[in-house]
């Protein structure tokens, strides 16, 4: 069986601007002959992603701010009105008050916490309910964006990181809850990138510099390399695999 993505249908939420990682998946699968539903935030943040949905010429191209209630459901059911059936949904969502984000974890405010965690974690499990009832004839696949922070302490992300291991164990729990009806669940873990998010961790420049140096392969890796495995996880070669955590980090995560 040859790889190939070509004809798949599906929804990508969480493109910024050109360096998200959103971006680079969504342009490596339109590359490979997928179809395309693309978000973008509200009114302010469209003229950053129009010149992008220009270039992946998508089916779709609605605004979703996953805060706002209906929205996200609104997208979901443009999609099923286009298609009828959809097989994949890429979540790269994540979101926290600056203030907080840099800020001590003891300090953080109930009301900025329990946001945060709407927004960068429970909104994935509404995008599985709602994905739910579009993959039951055939299956699909959902993937969200974590990070190491989830699983260790680094310096700065704080708030983050507790909001992280939440969505891991939510990507596990849902792809039990959803295996029966062939939807495939994985979360992807990037090494550190020079996307709008990550600009609001303080020393972020630091951090990217230290992955450099102590990843094995000595590079950071980019949203195409996100994209590309993305594109394997989505595709038929990887209809035995659900529940995983991937890392795409030049292996940074495997050193002391």
């Amino acid at each position: 069986m040859s790889f190939s993505i070509a004809g798949k249908r599906g929804i990508i939420l969480g493109i910024a601007n050109r360096h998200s990682i959103a971006f680079g998946c969504a342009k490596v699968l339109h590359e490979l002959g997928a179809e395309l539903c693309i978000t973008y935030l509200n009114e302010k943040s469209k003229p950053y992603v129009q010149p992008l949905a220009d270039v992946l010429s998508p089916a779709l191209f609605l605004p979703c701010d996953v805060s706002n209630p209906g929205e996200l459901e609104a997208v979901f059911e443009a999609a099923e009105k286009e298609w009828g059936a959809i097989d994949f949904v890429i979540h790269s969502i994540a979101w926290s008050p600056l203030a907080e984000l840099q800020g001590r974890l003891v300090d953080t405010s109930g009301d900025g916490f329990s946001k945060a965690v709407d927004i960068s974690c429970h909104s994935f499990i509404r995008s599985a309910k709602q994905a739910e009832r579009l993959m039951k004839e055939r299956g699909g696949t959902l993937i969200t964006m974590s990070y190491y922070g989830a699983d260790k302490v680094v310096a700065h992300y704080d708030m983050m990181g507790p909001i992280k291991a939440a969505l891991e164990s939510s990507v596990r729990y849902l792809a039990a809850e959803l295996g029966e009806s062939k939807i495939r669940v994985h979360s992807i873990s990037p090494g550190p990138m020079p996307t709008r998010a990550a600009s609001g961790l303080a020393e972020f420049t630091l951090l990217m510099d230290a992955a450099i140096e102590h990843s094995p392969l000595h590079q950071l890796a980019t949203p195409d390399d996100v994209g590309h495995m993305v594109a394997f996880l989505i595709s038929d070669w990887a209809k035995a695999q659900t529940g995983s955590l991937i890392y795409v980090d030049a292996g940074h995560h495997i050193m002391a």
